[in-house]
């Protein structure tokens, strides 16, 4: 059983892969899209949204990190895909799952799956470019508006050379509103020979325990869920027990400021505070103290002042930030 890192865009960066493969239980990561046009990108593009490009195609902690592209020009998708394995990528994913209306005005993403035979042109363009030198997957929704043709949009993945395809249990119209709807992550699974991850609405073990048992999956691909809580992938394995949120918060607020270090390392001053801010906002549903904690933070700005503060409350709770 595999444990997925979702791509989202804006959020997952390689900042915070690096530190939610520091807490363990994530067996591959999956890069924010890097957007395909008419064109072969340059490097750079690629090393400023897959960092570990450079470093094997791994995280600091050693976890497979493989690159998604989002286009729909099966050429130059081929070119940046073999691009981006000639840097290093250990895999391509495709994305036909981004609700954006941004990227769908521009023809990319969910908006694909209105037509099975443009998915598959776009995916058999890139698995001829690869010449199977690395697996080639695909992530998609069920739909755009609905489901009618999610099994034919997967079997059109499956035969124009996906090895793999991960399955957001929701259409595009559902954005990200519960339920997901893993009982036709069951139906796709049987529509096709390749194997099948099931993402959506995976928040707790009880939740991934559901997950396998309505969609048949073995392995899921979370997103919200280990931003919301870091030891979610570890308490699934059963490598961690279900400490009560306080006893956790401690190791939570270590994690926030190293994160918060690394930000202020990597990114411009003046972004900082936002990315510090939004994950904390994002722990709110699991941690009260992520709440309390960005009450104090939501005003500030300045990078500086905000590490000082996570590291008087790291005091107050006993842990020494510079270990």
């Amino acid at each position: 059983m595999k444990i997925l890192l979702a791509p989202m865009e804006g959020v997952l960066d390689h900042t915070l892969r690096d530190i939610l493969t520091r807490v363990g239980g994530i067996d591959l990561c999956v890069t924010e899209f890097i957007r395909v046009t008419d064109q072969l990108l340059p490097q750079s593009v690629f090393h400023r949204l897959a960092p570990e490009l450079g470093e094997g195609g791994v995280t600091p902690s050693g976890t497979p990190v493989i690159v998604q592209l989002l286009g729909n020009d099966p050429v130059a998708l081929g070119e940046n895909a073999v691009r981006a394995v000639d840097m290093g990528a250990p895999g391509i994913d495709l994305n036909f799952g981004c609700p954006a209306k941004t990227v769908n005005k521009s023809r990319g993403g969910a908006i694909l799956l209105k037509d099975p035979e443009e998915v598959y042109s776009i995916t058999a363009g890139v698995s001829r470019a690869l010449h199977d030198r690395v697996p080639l997957t695909a992530k998609m929704r069920l739909g755009f508006y609905d489901k009618l043709l999610a099994l034919e949009n997967a079997q059109a993945l499956e035969a124009a050379g996906a090895r793999q395809i991960v399955v957001h249990a929701r259409t595009k119209v559902e954005g990200y509103r519960p339920p997901a709807h893993w009982e036709w992550i069951a139906r796709i699974r049987e529509s096709v020979s390749i194997p099948v991850i099931a993402n959506g609405e995976v928040w707790t073990v009880d939740d991934h325990r559901r997950c396998r048992e309505v969609s048949g999956c073995e392995d899921v691909m979370i997103g919200r869920g280990l931003i919301a809580n870091p030891f979610l992938a570890l308490q699934i394995k059963g490598l961690r027990g279900h400490e009560a949120h306080d006893r956790c918060w401690p190791e939570v607020l270590w994690l926030v400021l190293e994160y918060h270090r690394l930000v202020m390392q990597r990114i411009q001053p003046r972004h900082v505070h936002g990315r510090t801010k939004q994950w904390l906002q994002m722990m709110k549903r699991y941690y009260p103290e992520a709440e309390l904690l960005f009450t104090q933070l939501r005003t500030e700005r300045d990078a500086q002042a905000i590490e000082c503060l996570l590291v008087r409350e790291s005091d107050r709770l006993g842990i020494n930030p510079d270990r």
